[in-house]
C-alpha cells in the first residue's frame, strides 16, 4: 500500500487522528479499492468511529501492488499520532505526506515532506489484523438532525470540558435542546449547576424528530467528530431513536466520510420530561452496586432487543469495508458481566449506557448457554 496525500489535506488526515484519538488507543489502517480506512473502538465498547479517504483525497493512492493481497493493520493511537501531533506544523511546513505499508518489515512508514527540502520519517511497527466494522444503518433510525457544525460547535461551546455526558432532545416549538447531564448521588444535598442551550429548528438543514424524544451520550467523542466536521466546513448528521439505543454521527463529502457510533443512556422516563420548561429533569440516582441492582437494571433496558453488532471480520464480504450497518436486535446474552467493565476517561458508566458486542458476521454468533458470556476477542488473541 501507498498513498501521497499533499497540500491542505494533510491538516485534514491530522485532524481526522486527532478525532480518532478520542476514542480508542489502537487504529486499524486497511487500504480498500474504494479508498483508505481509519477505524477505532473504545476499550468499553461503547464507542466506534471510522473515517474513510477516498482515492480521489489523494493525489496519489495504491491499495496494493499487482499480484498483493489487501493489507491490513492495528497500530497504537499513541504512535500514529505522534506524526500528526502539531496541526499548525502541518498547515505551515509539511508540503506533502507519503503513507507506505511494508508487510515484510511489519512497519507502517509515514514520510513528511517539509519546506526546505526537510523530511521527516518515522516507521511504526504494527501487527497484522482482522478488519474492524461496525453493522449499523443511518436509515433505519427515525429521528434525524442535521446542521452545519459550527451551529453545533457554538451550542456546546458553554459545556465545561469536564462534562462526561450531554442530553440532546427536542423541546416545545421544535427547538433543539442540549443540556449537561450530571447523574446525582441518591443521598446528595448539592444542586449542581445544569447547562441548556437551545438552538431554533431554522438553524438545521433537517429536522425529523417529534417534540420529547431525547438521548444522553458521551460529549468527549461528539466534541471529536464535531472539531473535524467544522474545520472540514461540513454539515453533521445525527441519526437517533430511543434511549439505550445507539447513536449514529455522519459527516459525507465526495473525498470522505465519517461515521460515529455512540452509545446512549438508558433513561425509561427521560420521553416524559419536559425539554422545554425552565424546570430541568433530575437525573435517576445511581443504583447501589448489587447483583441485584444490576440485574434489574439491565432487565428494564430489554438489552436484547437493542443491542448492535460490533464485528471484527476477515474482510471476505467485499472490497468496500465501510460499515454496512444495522439496527437489527442481537443475540441473547447474560447482562451481569457487561455491567462491570472498568470505567474509560470520557466513556459513559457501563451500568446504564449499552455496550457495542462484538461478533462475527461471518457466522451467527450464539450466546453461551451459562452465566458467564464471552465477548469475541481481538485479532492478536487479547481479551
Amino acid at each position: 500500500m501507498k498513498c501521497l496525500v499533499t497540500g491542505g489535506n494533510v491538516k485534514v488526515l491530522g485532524k481526522a487522528v486527532h478525532s480518532l484519538s478520542r476514542i480508542g488507543d489502537e487504529l486499524y489502517l486497511e487500504p480498500l479499492e474504494d479508498g483508505l480506512s481509519l477505524r477505532t473502538v473504545n476499550s468499553s465498547r461503547s464507542a466506534y468511529a471510522c473515517f474513510l479517504f477516498a482515492p480521489l483525497f489523494f493525489q496519489q493512492y495504491q491499495a496494493a501492488t499487482p499480484g498483493q493481497d489487501l493489507l491490513r493493520c492495528k497500530i497504537l493511537m499513541k504512535s500514529f499520532l505522534s506524526v500528526f501531533r502539531s496541526l499548525a506544523m502541518l498547515e505551515k511546513t509539511v508540503e506533502k505526506c507519503c503513507i507506505s505499508l511494508n508487510d515484510r518489515s511489519s512497519r507502517l512508514v509515514v514520510q513528511l515532506h517539509c519546506k526546505y527540502g526537510v523530511r521527516k520519517t518515522h516507521n511504526l511497527s504494527f501487527q497484522d489484523c482482522e478488519s474492524l466494522q461496525a453493522v449499523f444503518d443511518p436509515s433505519l433510525c427515525p429521528h434525524v438532525l442535521r446542521a452545519p457544525a459550527r451551529i453545533l460547535g457554538e451550542a456546546i461551546l458553554p459545556f465545561p470540558p469536564t462534562l462526561a455526558e450531554v442530553t440532546l432532545g427536542i423541546g416545545r416549538g421544535c427547538r433543539v435542546i442540549l443540556r449537561s447531564y450530571l447523574e446525582e448521588e441518591a443521598d446528595s444535598t448539592v444542586k449542581a449547576m445544569v447547562t441548556e442551550m437551545s438552538i431554533g429548528e431554522e438553524d438545521f438543514q433537517q429536522l425529523q424528530a417529534p417534540e420529547g424524544v431525547a438521548i444522553t451520550f458521551c460529549l468527549k467523542e461528539f466534541r471529536g467528530l464535531l472539531s473535524f466536521a467544522e474545520s472540514a466546513h461540513l454539515p453533521l448528521s445525527i441519526h437517533f431513536d430511543a434511549p439505550g439505543r445507539p447513536a449514529i454521527f455522519t459527516i459525507e463529502d465526495s473525498l470522505l466520510d465519517g461515521h460515529f457510533v455512540l452509545a446512549t443512556l438508558s433513561e425509561p422516563n427521560l420521553h416524559s420530561q419536559d425539554l422545554g420548561s425552565p424546570e430541568l429533569h433530575r437525573p435517576v440516582p445511581q443504583l447501589q452496586a448489587s447483583s441485584t441492582s444490576h440485574l434489574d437494571d439491565f432487565a428494564s433496558d430489554d438489552i436484547d432487543s437493542y443491542m448492535i453488532a460490533m464485528e471484527t471480520t476477515v474482510g471476505s464480504e467485499g472490497p468496500r469495508a465501510l460499515p454496512s450497518i444495522s439496527l437489527s436486535p442481537g443475540p441473547a446474552s447474560e447482562e451481569e458481566d457487561e455491567a462491570e467493565p472498568s470505567t474509560v476517561p470520557g466513556t459513559p458508566p457501563p451500568k446504564k449506557f449499552r455496550s457495542l458486542f462484538f461478533g462475527s458476521i461471518l457466522a451467527p454468533v450464539h450466546s453461551p448457554q451459562g452465566p458467564n458470556p464471552v465477548l469475541a476477542e481481538d485479532s492478536d488473541g487479547e481479551g
